[in-house]
């Protein structure tokens, strides 16, 4: 059987509490999944909780930059079936930017992933999976932010190296367009809308919930592994 029922599995989310990752939690409770979501907002984890309003989600505050708080986190939650890791940090700049910047991607992005991975494999059901998350701006770069477009290739490629290493454990990646944001204000990011809208084919940015959507057809397809999806209006085409 290709497809799997989410009901009663355990699905960690890293970066839960908020966007993507709140998306997801919400789509697999309502499927019958015990969601455990981590972040480093105490109020985000609260909020998020009175908002599903579910006996199926747990929350932990978790710095997933750090790598103790990582591996102590995994074995306090113990064993579970799937881990999506849409967590991260980070700032944009071009090649001229300050250390910091050029650096903020894999410290906040790559590598939290990469333990996050290393540090669950023990309590990682072997018909399980593990979904990490990069951007679309790894096949379509835009000016002002090299750094970042390595990050998301490389995100990709360790997605793929990590399907070979963890078989049969599967492992994609999920590789979005720019999303819509509620009740956005930013005036760089409102831009940043009416820009993509230009650039990708469905003339709009994506939704949470589109991509949250992905991420669990990736959970649930046990003949998916070592794939990259891009929901992303048709960005990396056009």
């Amino acid at each position: 059987m290709s497809i799997t029922t989410l009901k009663g599995s355990r699905i960690i989310i890293i970066g839960g509490s908020s966007g993507i990752g709140f998306a997801t939690a919400q789509q697999a409770i309502e499927q019958g999944a015990h969601v455990i979501i981590a972040g480093k907002s105490k109020e985000k984890l609260m909020i998020a909780q009175e908002v599903i309003n579910n006996n199926h989600l747990q929350t932990y505050v978790l710095d997933n930059q750090d790598k103790n708080q990582l591996q102590d986190f995994f074995k306090r939650v113990g064993n579970f079936d799937h881990l999506f890791t849409p967590g991260a940090s980070y700032s944009l700049g071009p090649i001229t930017a300050t250390d910091n910047i050029a650096e903020s991607s894999f410290i906040g992005k790559f590598w939290p992933q990469y333990y996050a991975v290393k540090y669950a494999i023990p309590f990682l059901s072997n018909s399980g999976s593990i979904v990490l998350m990069s951007g679309a701006f790894s096949q379509r770069p835009l000016k002002g932010a090299p750094a970042y477009g390595a990050c998301n290739g490389a995100i990709e490629s360790l997605g793929k190296a990590l399907a070979v290493e963890l078989a049969p454990i599967r492992v994609n990646v999920v590789s979005p367009g720019t999303i819509q944001r509620e009740n956005e204000q930013n005036e760089n990011r409102l831009a940043a809308y009416e820009t993509y809208k230009s650039l990708s084919l469905v003339k709009r940015p994506g939704h949470n919930d589109e991509i949250a959507h992905t991420v669990l057809y990736l959970m649930q397809n046990s003949f998916s592994t070592g794939n990259v999806l891009f929901p992303d209006g048709g960005y990396t085409y056009h």
